[in-house]
This record gives structure tokens, C-alpha cells and sequence, in this order.
């Protein structure tokens, strides 16, 4: 299968709420890469690569967050591999 790469931002009750964390823990058990953090304007940007199926699993699951994340809206955008190592929340 082939690996992708997408990048974009997630709006809404996303601060404050676990996002960030959660988000790790999701693409850590899809063996994913990349990174996720927060944004002064309140979203919260994320880049992840890996297997096509499990890059769209992470992307279905930012839909709806954690338990006390309220999305509205995740605008993600394929861009090309960035050849990163691991997952991580950045700060």
C-alpha cells in the first residue's frame, strides 16, 4: 500500500480538551508519523504519514476527537512525504 502524507487544521473546542495528547496516542497505535500542536488562534495544526489506510483512519478520527474535543470543521490538504520519524506533540 501506498504511504501519504497530509497536513491541515482542526477548529473548534480543541484546546484544553486532550487534543493534542489524544492525537498522539491515535497515531501511535496506527503507526503513524508526524506531529501535532496547538495554535494561538485556538485550532490545532497536524501533519501525519504513513500507510494511505491508517493515514485515513487518524483523519476520520480527528472528525470527532476525544470525549471532550467539540470539532467543527478539519480542512486537510496531501502534501508530499516529509520523511519524518515518530509522532509527536509539539509545543
Amino acid at each position: 500500500m501506498a504511504r501519504i502524507c497530509l497536513h491541515g487544521f482542526v477548529n473548534g473546542k480543541v484546546q484544553g480538551v486532550y487534543y493534542r495528547q489524544s492525537t498522539q496516542e491515535q497515531a501511535d497505535h496506527l503507526e503513524l508519523d508526524g506531529w501535532v500542536r496547538n495554535l494561538a488562534d485556538g485550532r490545532v495544526e497536524v501533519l501525519m504519514e504513513g500507510e494511505e489506510e491508517a493515514v485515513r483512519a487518524l483523519a476520520a478520527w480527528l472528525e470527532q476527537g476525544p470525549p471532550d474535543a467539540q470539532v467543527t470543521e478539519v480542512v486537510l490538504q496531501e502534501q508530499p512525504l516529509q520523511g519524518i520519524t515518530g509522532f509527536i506533540v509539539r509545543r
